[in-house]
């Protein structure tokens, strides 16, 4: 970037989400109320960010894949990782244009939490089991984060009854629309407050600039990380590294080594442009080169990453597992009864029959007097009595596995 380049912090201190906004009352609306704490210290958003964080879903990140399946080396990305490093970029941006950091931490702690098993592989697999089994809706893991928030995910309150998350609509709009595939530059917010059930992949923008701050962090977030997670793992040949190293020096305008192209150098550089370039007049953008250097970027991380054959293995061993558990639940339903025709399974199936049980008492209406006993005041979202509410349970049991734990299930199915 040129000398001349500044940052003017606080330029959409205006358009914060707070009690001087006029999306306020909106944006801190529940689906049902929070108790009011005695001396309550935190913000609406800063109790999302909590109960975000002691939740279920966000522990199971740290064992789900990012883009390298079941690695044994510490230092490569997982999706909770990568969900921190969404974080840590999008408050530093938010800081620097003074606006609701509370608020956009809470969305880029959340937006994964719906994230199937075996990175967005496993996106694929269960999206065509769905449309195999008549699902007229498609899978995708952004409006399965909201139904995780939503309808899953739950917390014991203060009397000791497990309750559903009842976050607020603003992080659960910038969770549900944080879509960082879509090709956006001059990023701003919608102005119209939707029923978020309704919305389709990629027909919104996000209710607020702190949504679109997650939106564009989390892009930022997985192109430098996952170069320096496929370069230690010897994805790249010396012609793949000089054609990165050019990508970079066009815009960086100096004479880079291909060691300066690493996931520290590049989100600096994508951080500060954001940062320079970014006004209430165009909205959230870059300059021009830096968009198009992350475009080619990430061209060449689909290339030469994602569509590598040194992934066909684990695709076809995700596929096997995930059709593998499917099948086998499918195979035993059987209305009100599905309960113990699964039992006659426990002793040579125990992980899937006991906690797939479990889940039926917790989320249909197949046994509501025991639902009532385990303290349980979550929503009812199957009816047992209905083959598709049953296939949605299956469904969404599978998606909010962690990779380790779809793969114990399965060992358990193929084990004699």
């Amino acid at each position: 970037m040129d000398k001349t380049d500044t940052i003017q912090r606080n330029l959409f201190e205006k358009f914060a989400i707070n009690e001087q906004n006029p999306k306020w009352e909106e944006s801190i609306a529940r689906l049902a109320p929070l108790i009011n704490k005695p001396y309550e210290i935190r913000s609406p958003f800063e109790r999302d960010a909590t109960r975000i964080l002691h939740s279920s879903a966000y522990r199971r990140l740290k064992h789900k894949t990012q883009v390298f399946f079941a690695t044994n080396n510490d230092h490569v990305c997982t999706r909770i990782e990568h969900v921190n490093h969404v974080a840590s970029i999008s408050k530093t941006i938010a800081s620097a244009l003074g606006l609701n950091i509370a608020l956009t931490e809470a969305i880029a702690l959340g937006h994964d939490l719906g994230h199937s098993p075996f990175g967005h592989h496993g996106e694929k697999i269960i999206e065509r089991i769905m449309e195999k089994n008549g699902f007229e809706q498609k899978f995708w893991h952004e409006k399965n984060s909201l139904r995780f928030i939503d309808y899953i995910e739950t917390l014991p309150n203060y009397s000791g009854f497990k309750d559903n998350l009842n976050l607020t609509y603003a992080t659960r709009d910038g969770i549900v629309c944080h879509c960082g595939e879509v090709n956006e530059n001059f990023l701003k917010p919608r102005e119209e407050y939707i029923d978020l059930e309704k919305i389709e992949k990629g027909k919104y923008m996000p209710f607020t600039y702190e949504g679109c701050i997650v939106k564009i962090s989390d892009k930022i977030a997985y192109l430098g990380r996952d170069i320096q997670d496929a370069y230690n793992y010897g994805f790249f040949d010396k012609e793949d590294m000089i054609t990165l190293k050019q990508i970079a020096q066009e815009v960086m305008k100096k004479k880079i080594k291909f060691k300066d192209v690493n996931t520290s150098s590049l989100i600096h550089e994508f951080i500060t442009n954001l940062c320079i370039h970014s006004n209430p007049y165009d909205g959230i953008t870059f300059s021009k080169e830096h968009y198009d250097m992350m475009n080619k970027i990430k061209k060449f991380n689909y290339q030469k990453i994602y569509s590598n054959k040194r992934f066909k293995p684990f695709m076809e061993y995700a596929k096997l597992v995930i059709n593998a558990i499917f099948d086998f639940l499918l195979d035993n339903y059987k209305g009100y009864n599905t309960i113990y025709k699964l039992s006659k399974y426990a002793k040579y199936y125990p992980t899937s029959v006991y906690d797939f049980s479990d889940w039926l008492i917790k989320y249909s209406n197949i046994d509501e007097k025991l639902h009532k006993l385990r303290r349980y005041k979550n929503r009812i979202i199957y009816n047992i009595e209905n083959p598709q509410d049953y296939k949605q349970a299956i469904i969404d049991y599978i998606s909010g596995m962690s990779d380790n734990y779809a793969i114990k299930v399965y060992c358990e199915l193929i084990e004699f």
